[in-house]
């Protein structure tokens, strides 16, 4: 399923610190906690505590987060639909790397087991 140019450029400039509370709020409502998110935020792009801050605090864009990320080698594992749209299929590599995040946000809300979200065996 292929996105529209304009959905991949407003994701491309929405800004990682305008998400992060949604995604604080989420997980806390289901019951799981700020750390749980800092770690699989961190499993996924690399970032330690105080460069996370940083990219809140700079109101870093989506592209600028992703630019600075090391993606984790079994990022490609995440799979499946969000935002109606399937995971693997999604062409643009950003706009793909922001519903892999999206995804681990919602497993990670879904109570499923840390070891399932973060893609150990």
């Amino acid at each position: 399923m292929s996105t529209t140019p304009e959905h991949d450029q407003r994701m491309a400039t929405m800004t990682f610190a305008s998400v992060y509370p949604h995604y604080v709020t989420k997980v806390e409502k289901k019951g799981r906690t700020k750390e749980e998110l800092h770690e699989v935020i961190t499993w996924l792009t690399g970032f330690d505590e105080s460069t996370l801050q940083t990219l809140i605090d700079e109101k870093a864009t989506f592209q600028r987060f992703f630019q600075k990320a090391s993606l984790h080698p079994n990022a490609s594992l995440i799979t499946g639909m969000i935002c109606g749209y399937r995971i693997e299929e999604i062409e643009t590599p950003l706009t793909r790397q922001v519903r892999y995040l999206d995804k681990l946000v919602d497993e990670l809300a879904k109570g499923r087991k840390m070891e399932k979200i973060l893609r150990k065996g």
